[in-house]
């Protein structure tokens, strides 16, 4: 029986589910969404204060990326391991653990002064993301029923995520600009002991109903595994898609992951059943989502180039042209539900990608006049940040469908993950496209040389969103379909 007969059967036999929140649950979701988007915003907080940390600190250039790749090394390795532990030992006892040292983390990097603890404060900020998400995302999804409600709680964490993500590089060059960088990190001290009081208040444990042991080999041979791949994707980002060690990291990333397949296969505890990964919701339902979120990423980081280096607009403003565009993920997010509920998940998730592809395809027509290319990025934004709203939450929900509570963490451990992935993948891999055209275009002048290098970057991400949309019809959307035509 294919996981989508299991769904039909289930959805057969379920009793009613209720379409309306309770008070408790009202406050619940106040206080994870309020997590989810100091989370969502700590992941780009600090991009444009970069440079001013780097002087005060003295961080040298080529050592600067490391407060981005610290905390990515982390976030995106161990979101696995503690979204199954999450499972296990309590999910709201794992969040709170990941809100603690979120916010210990935060106050010694506002604190710091070096260059040394300033990056171990960024590292265990990203330990505190790969415990705190999961178990956050787990606990909203067993707090609501799959349904309506369900699917208005995740509309509503997508339109949160993308905003805190899109608010962040605003909120860090305001802190900075008016304050002190230092700000983007002691801003979250107060936040996480609200977030704290409410959990404690509001969200009662979760945890499966049977425990059984963690699956020790598993968890090491697949962290190890997503340590590598994400090192070795930040260090091409560094030096380059040619550099040897680049392949060193991701071979030994290959053989780990294929290791960690293996061993769930003969565990008789696995981290991750595969009969889990097997799924098509699941397949195909986070590689929506990471085809979505690696391309915006690479699509912000486009427009950030072409904002600075060819206009030579500020840090700021740069900010506030590209988080505007945001506020509409905040709205697709949050009338994202009533379109899942007409025509499934798989559907919209595919057409979200389409209107991606349509939207960032505007910037195809960038050039070097600075009032049409900020009309151009603010529609380009536009239009795509919606369609990325939709993306998110229709991942969301085909990707954490038809599996038990007791698996939840497991869920949504697995679009945490491809979530981190896509953020650390995105970026090097379109910035590699543009370096390259814009190195072949070098007898061209400089602002010429550029744009084509980001017409490039640009043509490669759409059309990677508009084949992503179509794999996504065809193996997740189709099977849908057909499944609903047998019934």
């Amino acid at each position: 029986m294919s996981d989508l007969e299991e769904m039909a059967g289930a959805r057969a036999d379920a009793p009613a589910v209720p379409d309306r929140m309770t008070g408790q649950q009202k406050l619940a979701l106040a206080v994870l969404l309020g997590a989810q988007f100091m989370l969502a915003a700590d992941f780009s907080i600090l991009t444009v204060s970069l440079p001013v940390i780097g002087d005060s600190l003295g961080f040298s250039l080529d050592h600067l990326q490391w407060i981005t790749t610290g905390f990515a090394l982390p976030a995106a390795g161990f979101t696995l391991l503690f979204g199954r532990i999450a499972d296990l030992f309590g999910r709201r006892k794992v969040f709170l653990l990941g809100i603690v040292l979120l916010a210990a983390a935060s106050l010694v990097g506002g604190l710091a002064q070096s260059s040394e603890v300033l990056l171990a404060a960024r590292v265990a900020q990203g330990v505190a993301t790969a415990i705190s998400v999961p178990s956050a995302l787990a606990l909203l999804t067993t707090t609501f029923p799959e349904g309506p409600l369900r699917r208005k709680a995740l509309g509503l964490n997508g339109a949160l995520l993308g905003g805190g993500f899109s608010a962040g590089a605003l909120l860090g060059g305001l802190l900075t600009e008016l304050f002190s960088w230092r700000w983007s990190f002691l801003i979250n001290v107060p936040i996480a002991l609200f977030v704290l009081i409410g959990t404690l208040l509001v969200i009662p444990e979760g945890r499966a109903a049977v425990r059984s042991r963690l699956d020790v080999p598993g968890a090491a041979t697949v962290t190890a595994g997503m340590l590598a791949l994400v090192f070795g994707i930040t260090t091409a980002g560094e030096q380059g898609w040619a550099h040897a060690e680049v392949y060193l990291w991701l071979a030994a990333a290959v053989v780990l992951l294929v290791t960690f397949w293996f061993v769930e296969l003969k565990s008789a505890n696995p981290l991750v059943p595969v009969r889990v990964l097997k799924r098509r919701t699941v397949r195909w339902g986070n590689f929506g989502g990471f085809a979505s979120i690696a391309m915006t990423t690479a699509t912000s980081f486009s427009t950030t180039l072409y904002m600075q280096k060819v206009l030579d607009f500020p840090a700021l403003t740069t900010g506030v042209v590209i988080g505007l565009p945001g506020l509409l993920t905040v709205l697709g997010g949050t009338i994202a539900p009533r379109l899942l509920g007409r025509i499934g998940a798989p559907a919209v998730l595919a057409l979200s990608l389409v209107v991606q592809c349509v939207g960032y395809g505007v910037l195809l027509l960038l050039g070097g006049g600075a009032t049409t290319g900020v009309v151009l990025v603010l529609v380009a934004l536009s239009v795509g940040f919606f369609g990325h709203a939709y993306s998110l939450v229709s991942y969301m929900v085909s990707a954490t469908s038809g599996l038990p509570d007791d698996e939840q963490g497991l869920a949504t451990g697995l679009t945490t993950m491809s979530m981190q992935i896509a953020i650390t993948l995105g970026i090097p891999v379109i910035s590699a496209v543009i370096a390259a055209r814009t190195s072949s275009l070098s007898q061209e002048s400089p602002t010429d040389a550029m744009l084509g290098g980001l017409h490039a970057g640009v043509l490669v991400l759409s059309v990677f969103l508009l084949v992503s949309a179509l794999i996504v019809w065809l193996f997740l959307g189709r099977g849908r379909a057909d499944q609903e035509a047998r019934a």
